[in-house]
């Protein structure tokens, strides 16, 4: 997976003179790795002296943008969380305010993969309440998923018809 998240750093003197040079890296290297193909890139510029740089695209991020100046550490960390968590990383990205918030609602608030709403709401409801056979049939637990989620109890994010992660919303 990690060969498919990868970002695209221009160099930026190449660039404002209407040439474009680059390198694709896979983010996902450590650090140093990255930032020694950036600096390769730039000594071979076709601009004498060019320092400077900017991601201008990237590959294998999902829906989640990376800035152009966003920074190679930021990009790295953030191509990790994405090969840590390849089915809903990005997603999860974009719904928080930070990789920090991210990497906690996988912690602290991922509820794990149901194939629907109404499933995760009836395992829940088995977990946590005793359920007799004559009242079972009774129980509408797509709208009590449906409830969790417009409460703010619950948020997901579903990547096919029966692929939805579930986190607890607080």
């Amino acid at each position: 997976m990690s060969q498919d998240i990868q970002i695209y750093v221009a160099d930026l003197a190449a660039y404002n003179n209407g040439i474009l040079h680059g390198v694709w890296v896979d983010a996902t290297q450590d650090l140093i790795t990255i930032q020694t193909a950036v600096d390769c890139m730039l000594m071979q510029s076709p601009i004498e002296g060019a320092e400077e740089y900017a991601i201008h695209d990237t590959q294998g991020f999902g829906q989640y943008v990376v800035s152009e100046y966003e920074g190679l550490e930021s990009a790295h960390k953030v191509a990790c969380f994405i090969e840590e968590f390849p089915r809903f990383g990005a997603e999860l990205l974009n719904h928080c305010s930070d990789i920090d918030e991210a990497r906690r609602y996988t912690e602290e608030n991922y509820r794990g993969c149901y194939n629907s709403l109404e499933d995760f709401a009836q395992q829940l409801t088995e977990e946590t309440s005793e359920v007799t056979e004559h009242l079972a049939c009774y129980i509408d637990y797509d709208k009590m998923g449906r409830d969790m989620k417009m409460s703010g109890d619950i948020f997901t994010i579903e990547i096919a018809h029966d692929e939805v992660h579930v986190f607890w919303g607080h």
